[in-house]
């Protein structure tokens, strides 16, 4: 049986834009990905704020960008999408991802935009195990999403429902649109079904992850971040997020969304079925563990108690999901940012490597000459 194959590198702001475009070619993205097709670059912004580890780095985005424009690939786009609980503008904003983009020619789309990309029901081959129940009425996808690429720019953190979030997490903001909250309480059987939908519709599916800074703690936004300088990529998204996983210090198979995909065939959650390519990481553990905060203990009663029978209490007031972006937004953007994380966001940046890189984009846009793209 071939192995699954995940590429991972240690690496450093000095040469972080070669390594990437290295990391791509040792993960094989030319065998996964189509190079007739349009390829979508879907990057992951957990919180609006540039909180470390928690988003897409700028030089992640910017280093996919060489790699697939240096190979030929042709209509590159970025999109976003919203959530409750975070703004995809300001997201891309603060995070330095629209002056990459403009620098490249890399349009910037938002899947809940009408003149960009609109939801279409979609009937998917493989039998799902809960979206199906979740959408009665039907599941929708956004049809720009149909015959193009996918390359996932997630990054190597904890989160309080799935332990850890990665590549197969990453394409719940772009894939599901209404009523997402519902999934919480099946989530590691929604991200399976994700991942089969994915198969399904996609020309190419690959990931690159950003463990340049890892994120320990309550994640996907309550986090200590640790700099790890690594990075990790693979065209197998059930064995990125295993080896993301291990890293950190968790039994991948002991994961449920692992295991469920790996079990159902769509990829390889068991390390020793993944090979290991570029740089031997095979004896790191970190000692990451998930977290609590007030946002957790709230989440796991709506979602995972008895009380989550109150959600349509809770989803179908006068208010509807405003209700729950107001709590978010309160918790998360005025008391935790103004009161504890902004200090760790300014302390990374002023005695990290990785802050001081940071701080170079939000003076410079991007590092590399856009015309090396095409070299």
């Amino acid at each position: 049986m071939t192995k699954s194959k995940v590429a991972v590198l240690r690496t450093s702001p000095e040469t972080v834009l070669e390594d990437y475009q290295r990391l791509y070619e040792l993960a094989g993205f030319r065998e996964a990905l189509d190079p007739g097709a349009e390829t979508i670059i879907k990057d992951n912004i957990s919180w609006h704020f540039p909180f470390p580890s928690a988003n897409t780095t700028p030089w992640q985005m910017e280093g996919s960008v060489l790699a697939l424009q240096k190979a030929g690939y042709k209509g590159v786009t970025c999109v976003q999408n919203k959530t409750v609980v975070t703004n995809a503008f300001k997201g891309t904003d603060l995070n330095g991802y629209w002056p990459i983009c403009r620098a490249y020619d890399v349009p910037v789309l938002f899947n809940f935009r009408d003149e960009d990309m609109r939801w279409i029901k979609y009937q998917p081959k493989t039998r799902m195990n809960v979206l199906d129940r979740i959408y009665p009425e039907g599941i929708y996808i956004p049809d720009y999403f149909q015959g193009r690429n996918v390359v996932h720019l997630p990054t190597v953190k904890t989160h309080i429902y799935t332990t850890t979030t990665g590549a197969m997490k990453n394409a719940f903001g772009g894939l599901l649109n209404h009523h997402r909250h519902y999934t919480h309480s099946w989530i590691h059987e929604t991200l399976v079904d994700l991942l089969a939908i994915q198969k399904e519709i996609h020309a190419g599916l690959f990931a690159a992850m950003d463990g340049t800074t890892a994120g320990d703690g309550a994640g996907p936004r309550i986090m200590e971040p640790q700099v790890k300088s690594i990075i990790l990529a693979s065209a197998d998204q059930v064995a990125i997020d295993a080896v993301a996983a291990k890293l950190m210090g968790f039994v991948p198979m002991s994961i449920q969304y692992i295991n469920m995909a790996t079990a159902q065939g769509l990829g390889t959650g068991d390390p020793r079925d993944i090979e290991l390519v570029g740089d031997d990481v095979s004896g790191e553990s970190w000692g990451f563990h998930v977290g609590k905060s007030f946002h957790a203990m709230l989440g796991k009663l709506a979602w995972f108690s008895p009380l989550k029978v109150l959600q349509n209490v809770i989803f179908h007031n006068p208010l509807g999901e405003s209700s729950t972006a107001m709590v978010s937004e309160i918790y998360h953007d005025y008391y935790r940012w103004n009161l504890r994380e902004r200090r760790v966001y300014e302390r990374w940046r002023a005695t990290t490597d990785w802050g001081r890189l940071f701080s170079r984009y939000a003076e410079v846009g991007a590092l590399a000459k856009p015309a090396e793209a095409a070299a």
